[in-house]
């Protein structure tokens, strides 16, 4: 995971390749601009150490070394070396076909569409058009396919795309706001998804999945 602060806020970043999430909290700034690179393991630690606390931690760092301190626990892991990607260069600006729809919905028809989808690529397709979206998915080794409908509202053209249904599981899951709104511009560009509104006026997520080729029917 990717820390960059600066002189306005702190902005994590971890990417995949296949998607990538912004976390920006704009209540904690830094005198200098300074950033590094944390291990995923080191994180998992102290995720599970800091889930019961709420007090401030202290983030000490140089080049080789980060320290997060908080009360009696001290973890001290390496850094990665090395620049972190352009992950500014992938996220597509122009996403002019909108998606807002309760995000529990979603989840839970994504959920239940992806059952019937191919193991190895746990593709789902959404077709909107209207207000409506069709979400589908089909598993041509064992037969098997499935089709749900819901309500939504979109403003957009009409698209079909493809997206990894554990991948938008994890995203969804990971939110905790009514609704969320689905950025989209073409079936090959990635889809963004972000909160349809603000529960924390210093907080900005930003969650992108890149499509999957749709089989041709």
């Amino acid at each position: 995971v990717f820390f960059q602060f600066n002189g306005n806020n702190l902005t994590m970043v971890g990417t995949d390749a296949h998607k990538l999430v912004r976390y920006k909290r704009d209540d904690i700034k830094s005198d200098s601009n300074s950033e590094f690179i944390m291990p995923k393991k080191a994180l998992q630690v102290l995720k599970t150490i800091l889930t019961d606390f709420e007090k401030n931690v202290s983030i000490e760092f140089n080049d080789t070394n980060a320290k997060f301190t908080y009360e009696s626990f001290t973890l001290s892991c390496r850094l990665i070396e090395g620049k972190y990607p352009n992950y500014e260069a992938v996220i597509p600006k122009e996403n002019p076909n909108k998606l807002i729809i309760e995000r529990i919905l979603l989840l839970n028809s994504v959920r239940r569409v992806g059952i019937f989808s191919n193991k190895s690529t746990n593709q789902i397709k959404f077709k909107i058009a209207g207000a409506e979206l069709n979400i589908s998915a089909e598993d041509y080794d064992y037969n098997n396919n499935a089709e749900e409908r819901v309500n939504c509202n979109y403003y957009g053209d009409d698209i079909e795309i493809g997206f990894n249904s554990r991948f938008l599981i994890d995203m969804l899951n990971n939110l905790d706001c009514k609704d969320v709104c689905l950025s989209m511009s073409l079936p090959n560009k990635a889809g963004i998804i972000t909160p349809n509104e603000k529960s924390d006026d210093d907080e900005e997520i930003t969650m992108l999945i890149m499509p999957v080729m749709l089989n041709s029917d």
